[in-house]
């Protein structure tokens, strides 16, 4: 009997378990899924990433947003609203992403929460057999990347990890031109990221929770803790129980593409990192806003550096890439990149931007659904491989510059002070995933 659309969409997550995309055979048939079908989308967590996530899939005339999660009364009804402006349809609203998940009907969702929530939210996603869009980082801890990538291949999900510069032609054509050879031998790639929002110079008090806020679900599987506009909306990555600071926000973007381009695809480096509130020893993050890290590889280093509350940096840049090659280096941010010669024989160049990355990083992840292919431009493997060496970064400076080198077939450190920080402990009546 010939597949209906949405039981195509559930047999695709099992069938592909075992391989990157499904026999032309099965996916090619016209009662399947194809270019005009709807597919139905649901966003878990509705204020900044997750919004700009769910805009540019409505972009493709035939997805609809048929539900919207969050645990703040007040953005989850105005973006209800704008919904019903954009689509002609006011999608169902609901405060526990449970009942999203329950829902036959949703055949995508888009994590859009802090980052402590991702792992349980995907996890629990791929055994519903949701198609999954997911922010980075993927998760907040080694242990829940970890549970993440066997959770979608166990149930055969297909994922997008929201690391946009893999869709960007700009960053293509700077790998590709890396590959050519043509900036000679690189001993070392420098990265950087600047941030004025990463630091919070004056503490605020404590205050009431906001009027239609459900705060104890936005901790979730985070400790207790009283309510503080610092530690909420927007900067709540500032903190270590729900995020990693510029380390994990911009890191996983960054140190991405200087892992493409030198083609690190698996964690094999020992990883060294100093760090601290210096330039703001009486602020109210937690997250270093000072911090460096060398992670050494067979040939060649990879440095991280960034600095929180100011926006300068080199080559007038407040983050960026630095490739330093024998024939020349390469300088690269989401604007451009640019050839310095360091010999008469290499030629200056400069590359410039189209910002169509999310647009692309969208549409892949849509057409791979439609066509059951795991193989999107980040799968989860990718963007798991991209937080741990974040999270390796601030757990050496978390602990005084410890060169730490991570086994994860043992699933644990050369250091054992290190290992506390693989798996966080969930708080009831929330439960570290397993699959």
């Amino acid at each position: 009997m010939p597949y209906s659309r949405r039981s195509f969409i559930r047999h695709a997550s099992a069938a592909v378990a075992g391989s990157l995309s499904l026999p032309k055979a099965v996916w090619s048939n016209e009662q399947i899924i194809g270019a005009n079908d709807k597919l139905n989308v649901a966003l878990i967590g509705c204020k900044n990433m997750g919004w700009a996530n769910l805009s540019d899939f409505l972009i493709d005339k035939n997805t609809r947003c048929v539900a919207l999660c969050d645990v703040d009364q007040g953005i989850l009804e105005a973006r209800a609203t704008e919904l019903l402006t954009r689509q002609g349809a006011k999608p169902a609203v609901y405060t526990d992403y449970r009942k999203v998940l329950d829902r036959q009907d949703v055949d995508i969702v888009i994590i859009g929460t802090p980052d402590h929530w991702h792992c349980l939210q995907f996890v629990d996603a791929c055994k519903a057999g949701k198609q999954v869009y997911v922010e980075k980082p993927v998760g907040n801890s080694i242990a829940e990347c970890e549970v993440m990538v066997r959770a979608a291949q166990r149930y055969g999900n297909i994922v997008q990890v929201g690391q946009q510069q893999r869709s960007g032609t700009l960053w293509a054509d700077m790998v590709a031109y890396i590959r050519s050879g043509r900036l000679g031998r690189i001993g070392n790639v420098h990265v950087w990221a600047n941030f004025n929002y990463a630091a919070l110079p004056q503490r605020v008090p404590d205050s009431p929770v906001p009027q239609g806020v459900d705060f104890d679900r936005w901790l979730g599987p985070a400790p207790e803790r009283s309510f503080n506009p610092q530690r909420f909306h927007g900067r709540w990555r500032l903190f270590w129980d729900y995020g990693g600071g510029l380390m994990t926000d911009w890191g996983v973007h960054l140190l991405d593409m200087a892992f493409w381009a030198m083609g690190v695809n698996q964690v094999d480096a020992t990883v060294a990192a100093h760090g601290g509130n210096f330039l703001f020893p009486e602020g109210a993050h937690e997250t270093f806003d000072t911090q460096q890290v060398i992670y050494g590889f067979d040939g060649f280093n990879i440095t991280w550096e960034h600095h929180a509350g100011v926006e300068s940096g080199p080559y007038g840049k407040n983050y960026g890439l630095l490739f330093k090659g024998t024939q020349g280096t390469l300088v690269a941010n989401r604007e451009n990149w640019e050839v310095y010669p360091e010999t008469e024989q290499l030629p200056a160049e400069k590359h410039t931007t189209d910002h169509s990355d999310h647009r692309n990083h969208v549409a892949n992840f849509l057409t791979c659904v439609r066509e059951g292919r795991r193989n999107t431009a980040c799968p989860i493997e990718l963007g798991s491989l991209c937080a741990t060496y974040t999270h390796m970064g601030n757990i050496s400076a978390r602990l005084g510059g410890t060169s730490l080198r991570y086994d994860s077939h043992k699933r644990s450190f050369n250091h054992t002070a290190a290992d506390a920080y693989i798996q966080p402990q969930y708080r009831a009546p929330w439960a570290f995933p397993t699959v």
